[in-house]
């Protein structure tokens, strides 16, 4: 067996292992609404909205698929959000879908946090500016599901896309899997972080940052989890990574800034934890900044992202053939030329479809035969303790 398949192997292991029963996580019944109602828009353009809703499949089949591009290219748009182009190569993902259907894309907040986003599928219903889809982290996916955000649609390679990562209603599915990393700017940075320890030594003063706030994002809530893994905290209890963040901030070495790309070119984030996904992407953007990536070998911690409709999405068969495009063998091979790893990898390296080339650009798989997966209930329970201690242990 190839080191990538035993890497990938082992992830699935692991994460069926530490499964909980989706049932007991999820509201059961939620009435998902099928209208949208647009005032600005003729009463023919409503009638229309009405039936193209009422219409979208359920389920993504060959004998479908030629309805959908034909009624996706009659919409001829797709509404993003908080999909920045360096983020597991998404930049590289919607030109490609552009090119192939012709679609025009309004994005938005390409920064923004998976709270951010089901936010804007409640306060934009009925808006056609609402996001036609969503990349959430999983606590954030089971929220919405809960909350009756999400339309249920089965891509046709749903059977490929590992159980533990998908609801198998079809409300949600995860799309592509990444590891906490260090970042950190070789030209400013003299001794490489290789560790959390590592990162609370005085030569590291006001030089650490975190991807974004645990209170609102998830590769944040991933970073409180691989320090707490480091601390003699657990996956049930991240009580012990909070506290290290504060510790950090206490010694003078957590800066409040946030990473974004625009940090890492500009030097104003020297070390950043976050997925190594953008860490690695970072090497190749921003070469003025010398970025070099290591996996901290106290707290490997490994995690994924799910894509869902919004419910009333304005353009429904165009959201549905984003995810056809997304689980196709060519939108997970463009995942893992952004370094995540795609759900769909087990499947397609046993097919041998994917370059040995993107596979040797990753780090060792021995690396990443460390690392440890939260379940659901984890993540969930993750989130809402960073949402409850963060801000008075650590800040905003």
């Amino acid at each position: 067996m190839e080191d990538y398949q035993e890497q990938e192997y082992e992830f699935w292991r692991r994460l069926d292992e530490e499964h909980l029963d989706r049932g007991k996580l999820l509201k059961r019944g939620a009435a998902l609404g099928t209208g949208l109602t647009i005032f600005s828009l003729s009463d023919a353009a409503l009638a229309t909205r009405a039936r193209v809703l009422a219409n979208p499949p359920l389920k993504g089949t060959p004998g479908t698929m030629k309805e959908l591009v034909a009624q996706a290219k009659k919409e001829g748009h797709l509404n993003d959000i908080a999909l920045p182009d360096d983020w597991a190569n998404y930049g590289g993902i919607i030109k490609t879908f552009q090119k192939k259907y012709g679609t025009q894309f309004s994005r938005t907040n390409p920064g923004g946090t998976s709270a951010q986003e089901n936010q804007a599928i409640v306060s934009l219903k009925g808006d056609p500016r609402a996001p036609d889809v969503v990349d959430v982290g999983p606590s954030f996916a089971v929220q919405g599901t809960g909350q009756g955000l999400y339309a249920r649609y089965v891509v046709s390679n749903f059977k490929t896309v590992p159980r533990a990562m998908k609801d198998t209603r079809g409300f949600w599915t995860g799309d592509y899997w990444g590891a906490i990393s260090i970042g950190y700017n070789s030209g400013l940075v003299s001794t490489p972080p290789k560790t959390f320890a590592d990162l609370l030594k005085p030569e590291y003063k006001n030089k650490v940052a975190l991807n974004g706030s645990p209170t609102q994002s998830g590769s944040a809530v991933a970073g409180v989890l691989a320090a707490s893994l480091a601390n003699g905290g657990s996956l049930n209890n991240v009580g012990p990574g909070i506290d290290w963040f504060a510790k950090l901030k206490s010694v003078g070495n957590f800066i409040p800034v946030q990473t974004t790309p625009q940090t890492v070119a500009s030097g104003q984030t020297p070390i950043s934890i976050d997925w190594d996904y953008n860490n690695l992407a970072y090497i190749a953007e921003f070469p003025a900044a010398k970025w070099k990536v290591n996996i901290p070998s106290d707290g490997v911690y490994g995690g994924y992202y799910c894509q869902a409709i919004n419910a009333t999405a304005p353009h429904p068969w165009t959201a549905r053939l984003w995810e056809e495009f997304l689980y196709s063998d060519q939108g997970q091979i463009l995942y893992l030329k952004g370094f995540a790893h795609p759900a769909r990898f087990t499947d397609m390296v046993g097919r041998k479809v994917i370059p040995k080339a993107l596979i040797n650009a990753l780090p060792a798989a021995s690396i990443y035969n460390k690392v440890r997966f939260a379940s659901l209930g984890q993540i969930s329970r993750a989130a809402a303790q960073c949402k409850a201690e963060w801000p008075s242990k650590v800040g905003t």
